[in-house]
């Protein structure tokens, strides 16, 4: 498995108290939000571009967990751009927690026309600030 190093960006985040189920070890659903958090920086720091501009859903996502996140601490959360469509683009994960990869996974984010709710084409500005999919 690839290390963060080789993802075009990476955040950090807390794995905060709240996180942790009755195991002990970070919820299966928290690991989704971390992707999450990591996306919306994404869309700030690359695309430029706030919650508040954003209309996209995510169309698809996939978990795989690989080893439990087992304390507090801090996450590092890597994002890749996989694959980038007419109206959508898929963004790859890994997380890592004390220098373990904890879990891989893929989101399909798609454009939508806030008035019709259908798809609409990805802004040439995503376009050109996308990394390219490796």
């Amino acid at each position: 498995m690839s290390s963060p190093l080789e993802y075009p960006y990476v955040t950090t985040h807390e794995v905060r108290f709240r996180d942790l189920d009755a195991v002990g070890h970070v919820n299966n659903v928290v690991y989704a939000t971390y992707c999450e958090q990591c996306r919306v920086k994404f869309f700030e720091e690359i695309l430029g571009e706030g919650l508040s501009d954003l209309s996209i859903v995510v169309a698809h996502l996939e978990m795989d967990y690989r080893t439990p996140i087992d304390d507090i601490g801090t996450v590092e959360v890597a994002l890749d751009v996989n694959d980038v469509g007419r109206t959508s683009f898929e963004t790859t994960y890994e997380l890592t927690f004390e220098g373990e990869v904890a879990a891989t996974g893929s989101s399909v984010q798609v454009v939508v026309d806030p008035e019709t709710g259908s798809a609409a084409p990805l802004p040439e500005k995503w376009r050109e600030l996308l990394p390219t999919p490796s």
